[in-house]
């Protein structure tokens, strides 16, 4: 202990700059890395947590039958609660909201179906019409929280009798709540959507005292839909789909199975968790290659004493203890800040969509993560340390054998120059005792760094396609017209011709919609008939689009749902009876107000009409040129499409709004920098790599540049040496990694692509392919200006004497 205490004052003090700067390295690495593999967890299992008690509705069923009685449905067989929603769009002033402030038709919402985390304030009182609660993203958009009051406007019964304007922006001359804001809450169904600006959800009282100013006195202004709770779980659903039908007189009513909807989601989750570790796993890589330097250094510089000492009787244990005793303190104290880093920025995580999921928001420590890294990294960087001590004081002992490179010897066959030479065996060759580099891993670092830098890129890059590009996901409209409801609306013959007159119009089809049944798989049918003014044609994953009268396109979950693929015949149940159709193609359906843009099927008119009566809701989707403003059209639409089909008396007020943004493209957008912070880190680990062999070549092999230097060789050419060096090793890299990391980031890519699912491109990053050889060579001569400016001034006499 006396010795340690010694050693600590005479050796290590002195360094306390150097070890000051391996502890800060120490906290930086180990806060970015803990935080990142906590908030990987976190968020993973965001969505369980979220779920845990909260009576999670396991269907949600969308029958769009005017007035439907729910407590019919409450009584059947296996159904444990019923909570319907109105599907009516509310209005509230200063305030843009979507369907999805739906307001509850009943009091069982939040009390034995989907009963949320309570965030800020409490529930709503069910009987009460003027209390509201918001989801979270609320109170970031409009900055009113727990106690703040927003303004309610409804329609009028007549009003809502008409076909309402569906993003909230119609007739509103009927009652004027205000309504106070008494909670924040968050559940499995309840949300944030991708890409929404905030949510508000009234008391179920709203709705009781002002029914009819929701559906109208007719109810085709709107209808109910339910959230169901089986008792089963989803292995109940097939029987409840069988009974609800029965009940309903309908073979045919949608019904979303939300199980399949948490699947879509823990998928997505699962891959931001995987991304987060990808990117605390760069960072530990380039962290530990740093933090390794900066501890060899310390070793290295500490070594020539303690070889002295070994006269005196210091054993090499001892030796290589206290050569470790300096690194192994900075980097106690490092993972200490460290791990108070990582517990400082847990409010920030996680990040991504599964924020939206997390039950408990802010602070939050995981100690299966912050213990290991509190007590693992001091253990593993002192051991590190004492090994590479341990090898330092052994190398001179035992001489190894040199095993030339073959391509240094051929250099030095064809007369090339002695520096260049030199800096292929310094790339190149392993060396002997003292001078050994570690060049095998070396060159694989560079190469891994390399590959890792244009995967990461590549898949960046279709990242990015990803989140700006909606014809990946069959969406090739820009605009969606609501006709109708359940077969009554505007007629498209009048209407359709009137928008496609409009210059900035590139085409407009009507997409009536319906719902058929597949063997125990319900979705939403399309009618497809492209007419005079056809919309742009998306890519399909399979096949081709339906040409004949027995035909039809199966979106692509869908498809996998059946189980077939293009030729398979399939049997489609609607309200006018069953008909077999041949899969002619595999590819997407409009993301429309009930189905997803990968659930769904596209039949020929005939087919369509053959199914079904007329639409449950009747669509139209239009396409505008390119640089069109997509609200200003909109503006111009509507009043064009009153001329044509209400003569200005308010019959023709139709919904245009912006086409539906799949979940999937807001979700790819929101952590579309996550892959290029991890490029950013795994350039930085081929840089660490790259710089830690050139000072360790410099250093190591210091005598043979000074018998080179004694033999003629100038400060000058001794610096093309390491120049050299750095050259071979950068071109490597680039020889092996581009290719490779370019066809790894498109494997992943496609990965993702398929299981989305979306339509997949090569993502070919551009700039980085043009980049990333100059980058690399430019980045290899800038670390090796050190080394070089070391080799230029060795003391020759000095390192020869001491040899």
């Amino acid at each position: 202990m006396r010795f340690s205490g010694a050693w600590l004052a005479i050796a290590v003090a002195p360094r306390w700059r150097a070890h000051a700067a391996l502890a800060v390295l120490v906290a930086l690495t180990l806060a970015t890395v803990l935080a990142a593999v906590a908030g990987a967890r976190r968020g993973a299992s965001a969505q369980e947590r979220l779920r845990a008690g909260a009576l999670p509705a396991d269907v949600l069923v969308q029958s769009q039958i005017p007035d439907f009685d729910w407590d019919r449905a409450r009584a059947l067989p296996g159904v444990a609660a019923v909570a319907p929603l109105a599907v009516s769009a509310i209005s509230v002033e200063g305030v843009q909201l979507g369907w999805d402030s739906a307001p509850p038709a009943d009091a069982e919402v939040w009390r034995s179906v989907e009963r949320p985390v309570v965030l800020a304030g409490r529930l709503p009182d069910p009987s009460r019409p003027d209390e509201v609660v918001v989801l979270p993203r609320f109170l970031d958009e409009y900055g009113k929280g727990v106690g703040d009051t927003v303004v309610i406007r409804l329609s009028t019964p007549e009003e809502a009798d008409l076909v309402g304007d569906s993003d909230g922006a119609g007739l509103r001359h009927g009652p004027r709540i205000t309504a106070r804001i008494v909670g924040v809450i968050r559940s499995p169904y309840f949300v944030d959507p991708s890409g929404a600006l905030g949510t508000i959800l009234p008391s179920p009282g709203l709705f009781l005292k002002y029914r009819e100013n929701f559906i109208g006195t007719d109810r085709r202004g709107g209808f109910t839909i339910g959230l169901v709770r089986l008792t089963d779980g989803e292995a109940g659903l097939p029987a409840f789909r069988a009974r609800l039908a029965e009940l309903t007189g309908l073979p045919a009513v949608k019904i979303e199975n939300l199980a399949g909807v948490r699947r879509q989601v823990d998928r997505l989750l699962a891959y931001e968790a995987a991304v987060l570790l990808a990117l605390g796993l760069a960072v530990l890589s380039a962290g530990a290659l740093l933090a390794g330097q900066s501890a060899a250094r310390l070793v290295s510089a500490a070594v020539p004493a303690l070889r002295t000492l070994r006269a005196p009787g210091l054993t090499p244990r001892q030796a290589a203890t206290a050569a470790a005793l300096g690194p192994a303190l900075a980097s106690l104290a490092g993972s200490a800040l460290g791990v108070l880093g990582a517990a400082a920025v847990s409010p920030w995580m996680p990040i991504g969509a599964a924020a939206a999921y997390e039950p408990r928001p802010g602070f939050d420590l995981d100690w299966a993560v912050l213990l290991p890294g509190l007590l693992g990294v001091p253990a593993v960087l002192a051991a590190s340390a004492a090994g590479y001590a341990w090898i330092l004081l052994a190398a001179a002992r035992s001489p190894r054998r040199r095993t030339p490179s073959l391509i240094a010897v051929a250099a030095g066959r064809r007369g090339w120059p002695v520096p260049v030479q030199t800096g292929l065996r310094f790339a190149l060759e392993r060396g002997r005792g003292v001078d050994t580099l570690p060049v095998g891993s070396a060159l694989t670092g560079t190469v891994a760094g390399v590959l890792g830098v244009m995967a990461a890129f590549t898949f960046a890059a279709g990242v990015h396609d990803a989140g700006v590009n909606p014809a990946r996901y069959g969406q090739t409209h820009q605009l969606l017209v609501f006709i109708g409801f359940n077969g009554v609306g505007a007629p498209p013959d009048r209407l359709i011709p009137a928008l496609a007159a409009d210059p900035d119009v590139a085409g407009i089809e009507e997409r009536p919609v319906s719902t058929v049944v597949s063997g125990d798989v319900t979705f939403a049918l399309y009618g497809y008939a492209p007419g005079r003014h056809p919309i742009p044609a998306g890519r399909l994953r399979a096949g081709r689009l339906p040409a004949s009268d027995g035909e039809v396109l199966l979106a692509a979950r869908t498809a996998d749902t059946l189980g077939v693929g293009v030729g398979d015949r399939i049997a489609l149940t609607g309200e006018l009876g069953t008909r077999d159709v041949t899969v002619s193609g595999v590819g997407f359906v409009p993301e429309g107000p009930a189905n997803n843009y990968a659930e769904g099927a596209l039949a020929p008119d005939r087919v369509y009409h053959s199914l079904a009566r007329s639409y449950e809701v009747g669509l139209a989707l239009v396409a505008l040129r390119p640089g069109a403003d997509v609200a200003a059209v909109a503006d111009r639409l509507g009043r064009v499409a009153s001329a044509a089909v209400g003569g200005g008396s308010g019959d023709g007020d139709l919904g245009f709004v912006p086409f539906f943004e799949p979940r999937q493209l807001a979700e790819i957008r929101g952590i579309s920098a996550l892959p290029s912070a991890l490029g950013g880190f795994l350039a930085l680990l081929a840089l660490a790599a790259t710089g830690h062999t050139l000072a360790a070549g410099v250093r190591r092999r210091r005598h043979e540049v000074a018998v080179l230097r004694a033999l003629g060789m100038t400060p000058a050419q001794s610096r093309w040496i390491v120049l050299t060096q750095a050259a071979v090793l950068a071109l490597v890299g680039l020889a092996a990694g581009v290719p490779l990391g370019l066809a790894l980031g498109r494997i992943l890519w496609r990965g993702v692509a398929e299981s989305a699912p979306m339509l997949y491109a090569p993502p070919t990053p551009g700039g980085t392919l043009l980049l990333i050889a100059p980058a690399a060579l430019l980045a290899a001569a800038c670390l090796s200006a050190w080394p070089a400016r070391t080799a230029a001034r060795i003391r020759v006499a000095a390192v020869l004497r001491a040899e």
